[in-house]
């Protein structure tokens, strides 16, 4: 009566399709929603078929190219960590001792 289950190795591993890596799957996938939306909105404004086609596969080879781009060049966590490190301030002026002194007692 022994059952034998098999273990799943990647449950801390990252979401990986086709390449992409973590965030860069939800940055492609909304991509490609803006440009149906782009695309839906201009041939509903009355733009020719095939320029709304040809607008929408340049605009997504651009995409692809820029996003692929990305994750070879920052990598899994590179670009948190890039906007993280931006929002830091590289100096912080105090011109006043009031809130050094103010947690002082004695």
């Amino acid at each position: 009566m022994n059952t034998v289950y098999p273990i799943n190795k990647g449950i801390n591993a990252s979401l990986e399709f086709k390449g992409l890596r973590a965030q860069y799957i939800w940055y492609l996938g909304g991509g490609l929603v803006v440009l149906l939306i782009l695309f839906a909105v201009l041939y509903i404004c009355g733009v020719n078929a095939y320029i709304c086609m040809g607008i929408a596969l340049g605009a997504g080879g651009g995409l692809f190219v820029y996003v692929y781009r990305l994750n070879n060049q920052y990598g899994q966590y590179g670009l948190m960590r890039k906007a993280a490190r931006r929002r830091i301030p590289k100096v912080i002026h105090c011109f006043s001792r009031k809130k050094l002194i103010r947690g002082q007692k004695g």
